[in-house]
């Protein structure tokens, strides 16, 4: 059984989001503001949140922000907003994903069983070898850990996947789509701004300069690449 933490300050939503989720064989766990979420978070075994945006003492970013001080729990992010732009911020400070609302029931389940899956398969996947390495980046898959120049860093379960599929396929080429539909394993229309901040966060985690990149490489018109020979 899986732990989900439902964060909003509006009882009528975290009421229709729990009978949405009580379909499936999840825990139900609620919060009203980011602290009483971190609070949770620090008190219970937490598989995934979704997090409203706007709620009071503290907000879903700021709360979102601290928790990924020590944790890649998947957070979904709550928003009435519909702008682009509100959604790009999430996703840039951590968000694994968004769904705006109002919700569609089908919809909420649908990201939460793929979230769920992606996370839990970070520790079932098997691997060739435990430890990969290009230049001066490694991926630890045994404990799930990734180090720049022996410093250890913090990625989200995502941004984790991604790397690990680039570095597994370092040299090769991918476009948006195929990233997309390979790491989120849905359909890729209108994704191509979600890896794009995913590839930008990573750049700001992995590389010394962001903006010339030595590992994380843009081929323009063709898509994404870990080069292979970093020295």
């Amino acid at each position: 059984m899986y732990n989900i933490l439902i964060c909003d300050d509006e009882p009528d939503i975290v009421s229709a989001l729990s009978i949405y989720l009580s379909t499936e064989p999840y825990a139900i766990f609620t919060a009203s503001t980011g602290k009483e979420a971190l609070h949770m978070v620090n008190h219970q075994e937490i598989h995934l949140i979704l997090m409203d945006v706007m709620m009071p003492e503290m907000d879903g970013i700021s709360a979102m922000m601290k928790l990924r001080e020590h944790s890649n729990i998947p957070v979904i992010l709550l928003t009435a907003k519909s702008e682009d732009t509100d959604k790009i911020l999430g996703l840039n400070m951590g968000a694994d994903d968004y769904i705006t609302k109002p919700f569609n029931p089908i919809e909420v389940l649908a990201r939460v069983r793929s979230q769920l899956r992606r996370y839990t398969s970070l520790g079932s996947m098997e691997k060739k070898s435990t430890r990969l390495t290009i230049g001066g980046i490694s991926i630890d898959d045994e404990c799930k850990m990734v180090y720049v120049d022996e410093e250890p860093i913090t990625l989200t379960p995502s941004e984790y996947k991604i790397l690990q599929f680039l570095m597994e396929n370092a040299g090769h080429v991918f476009s948006s789509t195929q990233l997309y539909e390979r790491i989120w394993h849905e359909d890729a229309l209108g994704s191509s701004g979600t890896v794009a901040v995913h590839i930008r966060h990573l750049r700001e985690k992995l590389e010394i300069n962001p903006s010339e990149p030595r590992y994380l490489k843009v081929v323009w018109g063709l898509g994404y690449k870990i080069e292979k020979d970093v020295k």
